[in-house]
């Protein structure tokens, strides 16, 4: 029986189009450009931020991120980034008796901002703000840490196989990969349990 359901933020819960719309912007570069990239890195089992250095060899990406700061071209989530079935999912997992947690690999302030949504969970925390950042053991060491529940009791939900499936299967937990397009709506059923693959339907 599943007690506690972790949650990968972008392209699970959220979607990234904006986020990385700014990145193509700020970077003077085409956005299907970077969006193409971007699959690309992530069909090979990179990180999703590899796009970024693809398109500017040796961009400093810490750096640039302080600058678009600085700049006003910030981080920016609101209610318009949730998939729309994201409430109702995680309410009805609530309703259910799971213990619902958000945690993925954002920065700092993307978790005040998700913390500011009053999504229906019981924990939203950032890799920023843990200090570790997936696909790294010690990530899945600290979900393990918070789920309070046993690994096997415990399961994963991700859109990336390198940096969400595989390293949690190998820390013990439990794992689904949701596709796009898909909905994480099937996971809010009973059976939840038996279904490690779903799909998101489109807006």
């Amino acid at each position: 029986m599943i007690e506690t359901i972790v949650f990968d933020v972008g392209e699970t819960i959220t979607r990234d189009d904006r986020y990385w719309n700014a990145w193509a912007d700020w970077l003077n570069i085409p956005r299907h450009t970077l969006s193409a990239l971007v699959g690309a890195v992530v069909a090979q089992g990179h990180d999703n931020a590899d796009a970024v250095r693809l398109a500017r060899p040796g961009i400093d990406i810490p750096a640039e991120y302080r600058a678009r700061e600085q700049a006003g071209h910030g981080e920016a989530l609101d209610e318009t980034d949730l998939y729309d079935d994201v409430r109702p999912a995680l309410s009805a997992l609530r309703d259910l008796g799971v213990r619902v947690i958000v945690a993925g690999n954002q920065s700092a302030r993307a978790g005040e901002m998700l913390r500011a949504l009053d999504l229906p969970a019981d924990l939203v925390v950032t890799s920023e703000e843990w200090g570790v950042a997936k696909p790294a053991t010690g990530f899945f060491e600290r979900v393990l840490d918070v789920a309070q529940a046993a690994p096997q009791r415990t399961l994963y939900v991700g859109d990336h196989p390198a940096n969400d499936l595989f390293p949690a299967k190998r820390s013990g937990l439990r794992a689904a990969h949701i596709g796009a397009p898909g909905s994480i709506s099937s996971l809010a059923e009973p059976s939840c349990g038996q279904a490690w693959r779903t799909t998101r339907s489109s807006r």
